[in-house]
């Protein structure tokens, strides 16, 4: 059984000298043993998140990682830096895509880095509202599918524990979201590009999260879904209740999933 997973973006929030006590409050609001809940401050904050999690059953995440593991490049953070500070790690969110111009053959040589540096990866993908109106949407969710995971070994991308999450870029930040049944399907689409480029295997065990304006309101809905498997969540994870509620219903989810499968 796949599993469940509230990962928290908390993008370009919080200071080291709050980050820790966000952290522990989330956390005894939060506890839930059968989901997995990753937290991804800033780079600054990822000491005070993880010293303040460490006995919360919290994993930490870095929001972004360079493509090269040493080297002149001002600024950045390679994977090797976040040894033990991070063991998962955030790649091509749209809004890298965006500010950055990083393109799939750059999230690509990332996702390589992480996995080398054990860092557990989480895949963003996702189309624009131009697309989806055109009818394309899958198609382009697709080609990010095949140009972030090509050339890499099936069997890396299982032992690295890939997550993909699909972030409609239209629904992040606006208060729109897409619809479940769009983003299920989409889930579907994603894993049998998966299954073509890398192996059916690892198709059936990835989980895909739904990221894009994703509440405690709306959650329930996106993990009645078989297809979705958790939720990327960005402005609701810095409000604790929020992700009490989050988490809350993905543990309702995780149970029913694994009753099911038992019977």
């Amino acid at each position: 059984m796949r599993p469940v997973i509230i990962a928290a973006n908390w993008k370009m929030n919080t200071t080291p000298a709050d980050a820790g006590s966000l952290a522990v409050t989330i956390a005894a609001a939060s506890r839930a043993p059968d989901v997995i809940r990753v937290i991804c401050p800033p780079y600054l904050s990822l000491a005070a998140v993880r010293d303040a999690v460490t006995e919360e059953g919290i994993d930490v995440g870095a929001q972004n990682v360079h493509h090269e593991l040493a080297g002149a490049y001002t600024g950045e953070i390679s994977a090797p830096m976040l040894a033990g500070l991070a063991t998962w790690v955030i790649l091509g969110h749209s809004e890298r895509r965006r500010d950055a111009l990083e393109s799939d053959a750059l999230i690509n040589r990332k996702l390589a880095r992480a996995l080398e540096s054990g860092l557990r990866p989480i895949v963003c993908v996702g189309e624009q509202l131009a697309d989806r109106d055109a009818g394309r949407a899958e198609d382009v969710v697709a080609a990010q599918v095949r140009g972030c995971l090509a050339g890499l070994d099936a069997a890396a991308l299982a032992d690295g524990g890939l997550v993909i999450a699909y972030e409609p870029v239209w629904a992040i930040g606006t208060g729109r979201t897409a619809s479940a049944a769009d983003a299920g399907a989409m889930s579907e689409a994603i894993r049998r590009v998966v299954a073509e480029v890398a192996s059916p295997e690892l198709a059936a065990a990835v989980p895909v999260l739904y990221g894009g304006s994703v509440t405690s309101a709306n959650i329930a809905e996106f993990l009645a879904e078989p297809s979705i498997d958790g939720a990327l969540v960005g402005g609701a994870s810095l409000k604790p209740a929020e992700m009490a509620g989050l988490v809350g219903q993905a543990s309702i989810t995780a149970a029913a999933r694994a009753a099911a499968q038992a019977g």
